[in-house]
């Protein structure tokens, strides 16, 4: 019997075009009715459902192939020292003083110049910040959560419409308030939880009892340039924030040199078919599902994406049993369950999201 999850766990996380935050509630009452007990979640992002999975009692794991994913996920899924331990420090960033440095060189701006991500107000209070935190000496995990404190703050103080490929021309109402690091929103940990960084299918080499994928998946807008659907271009700022290597940026964007198309491309946002006119991202998502060690596996994704119902259908009956497909429709705040043999993807505005459980 499919449980009604009342009481969604709480997450953090930034404004990301991927966020799974409306999505939560789905997932789990998915999750809900299943025997699992180890989780993967395979393109973790901002962490909110691998968060959500701890918070629910599931072992979890966070993959990302991303930095500011990987510091999320340590700073939620990992920390263990008290929130004393950690707003001493804070406090104690918050307090410093600001300079002008690299980050306010490239990415600082006034109400002349424009154009630019952050204030220099707030740019100063980050370099001063980013630099004392690399002398604090402090063990990985607990460095983790004062920059996810870091990447909240500036996200709270932005100028964009919650990607860095480009930036308002006019000054956000919320650039104009000053940057304070908060405690970010930890959660008791009662699972031995693991956080990976890498190709994911480096990270199914171990097998789990249920795995969640929501690839990246590119615009169906033929027109659509590769560089503004791939992730590495959307958040090259955070990369930049977690490793502090001030690197050769190009562009009005100010984007660091290897989230360049040539050199950051996924595959799975690839728009390119094959010879046979089938989508190479498609076929990605095909070997995912071939190589996962797992009873079961659920996949979300975009009726906005390039796939089509009959390509997941035969994907996921090709490697096991579909059970079923859910829609979810966010005008409307519904989920439905569709039969997989439903015509369901050209019908539906870009507002749709769906569902696939598969057991193999």
């Amino acid at each position: 019997m499919r449980k009604t999850i009342s009481n969604i766990p709480r997450t953090e996380g930034i404004k990301y075009a991927g966020s799974k935050l409306r999505l939560l509630p789905h997932i789990l009452e998915e999750v809900s009715v299943l025997d699992v007990h180890t989780v993967l979640d395979a393109f973790s992002g901002t962490t909110r459902v691998a968060q959500a999975f701890a918070q629910t009692g599931y072992e979890t794991t966070a993959n990302d192939i991303s930095e500011w994913s990987e510091v999320f996920g340590n700073c939620y899924l990992k920390s263990a020292m008290d929130d004393s331990y950690y707003q001493e420090i804070i406090d104690m960033l918050n307090s410093l003083e600001g300079y002008d440095g690299w980050f306010t060189e490239h990415y600082g701006g006034n109400d002349e110049t424009g154009k630019k991500p952050f204030q220099r107000h707030n740019t100063r209070k980050l370099d001063a910040i980013r630099d004392k935190i690399d002398t604090l000496g402090l063990p990985w995990v607990d460095k983790c959560v004062l920059l996810t404190s870091l990447i909240l703050a500036l996200d709270s103080v932005d100028n964009t419409l919650g990607h860095f490929a480009s930036y308002l021309s006019g000054w956000a109402p919320r650039s104009y308030r000053t940057m304070k690091l908060k405690m970010p929103q930890r959660f008791p940990l009662t699972t031995g939880n693991t956080v990976l960084k890498g190709d994911i299918f480096s990270a199914l080499d171990r097998h789990y009892d249920l795995i969640y994928f929501d690839p990246p998946y590119g615009s169906n807008n033929e027109k659509m340039p590769p560089s503004r659907v791939r992730y590495a271009s959307y958040y090259h700022i955070w990369k930049t924030v977690i490793l502090n290597d001030k690197p050769a940026v190009f562009g009005k964007a100010g984007r660091r040199e290897d989230s360049k198309d040539t050199v950051s491309a996924s595959v799975f946002e690839d728009y390119r078919k094959d010879g046979n006119g089938k989508h190479v991202a498609m076929q990605a998502i095909d070997r995912l599902i071939e190589k996962a060690d797992a009873r079961y596996i659920l996949l979300s994704y975009s009726s906005g994406g390039r796939a089509t119902r009959d390509e997941l259908a035969d994907i996921m009956n090709s490697h096991g049993r579909l059970l079923h497909v859910s829609e979810i429709d966010y005008r409307k705040n519904v989920m439905s369950r569709l039969s997989w043999t439903e015509k369901w993807l050209n019908d539906y505005g870009p507002n749709k999201e769906f569902l696939f459980l598969m057991e193999k």
